[in-house]
């Protein structure tokens, strides 16, 4: 389906649903340590919302089988959380959803475990500008394309591989919804947004090569060249003449 212009009521929930969302990844970031397991990290991901009392968006869907994506270094989305060991130094995107009253939000931070590289923390400060560089392209009427154009111009500043082949996209009633969100375009061009719609952009980038491949599990998506990645997501609703982040405390 195409993301709907929401009602007041879906805009109250789809509110909660995001303070809850930002509440568990908030936790995360500061539970996540050296020798812990990702499995570990998606069990107090599942505990803290359940408490919340909003439901897993991501549990199940497509056949997924955990509550959050959890990916690693070279893992640029749709991990697996297993017990493998959280080393130190890991770059981990955190990608969860929230389901609260039908109304779904998405949303993802890339983390340092431990100590990290200037290069690691030069990956993630670039990939989060180029998030808030699209954030701040919203408008109502705005296009795909100025969206696209905002997030590659800081992408390209920093000398980022840009993923091509995963987009941001709109979200709401579903956990993906039309139109695709691209982290590259021409301002002027794509599909026409409308205020009162939410949408995820979620840049993703690399130290190398935008090719990528799929895992041998069916879900994990690697970069080709084994090189770093990272990963932010917020959604976002747009309004008369800007927006609003939706998952944030």
């Amino acid at each position: 389906m195409y993301t709907k212009v929401k009602t007041n009521q879906e805009i109250a929930d789809i509110k909660v649903s995001g303070k809850m969302l930002a509440t568990v990844l908030d936790l995360l970031q500061k539970q996540a340590a050296v020798g812990m397991t990702t499995k570990q990290l998606a069990d107090i991901a599942a505990e803290e919302l359940k408490k919340l009392g909003g439901k897993p968006a991501f549990l199940g869907y497509g056949g997924f089988p955990d509550v959050i994506c959890i990916s690693r270094n070279n893992e640029i989305v749709h991990g697996i959380p297993d017990d493998s060991i959280i080393n130190d130094g890991d770059l981990l995107s955190l990608d969860f959803g929230v389901t609260y009253n039908g109304m779904i939000t998405d949303s993802a931070i890339t983390i340092i475990v431990g100590e990290g590289t200037g290069e690691k923390r030069r990956l993630l400060k670039g990939t989060k500008e180029a998030l808030d560089a699209g954030i701040n392209s919203l408008r109502d009427g705005v296009k795909t394309g100025d969206i696209g154009a905002a997030v590659e111009k800081v992408m390209n500043r920093y000398g980022f591989g840009i993923v091509r082949d995963l987009v941001g996209h709109g979200v709401g009633h579903e956990v993906h919804e039309e139109p695709n969100v691209p982290n590259y375009g021409t301002a002027g061009t794509g599909n026409k947004l409308s205020a009162g719609m939410t949408i995820c952009i979620e840049p993703m980038s690399t130290l190398g090569s935008d090719d990528v491949v799929l895992d041998k599990d069916g879900w994990t998506i690697l970069t080709k060249d084994g090189t770093l990645s990272a990963h932010f997501e917020h959604t976002i609703l747009i309004t008369k003449d800007g927006a609003k982040i939706i998952t944030t405390l």
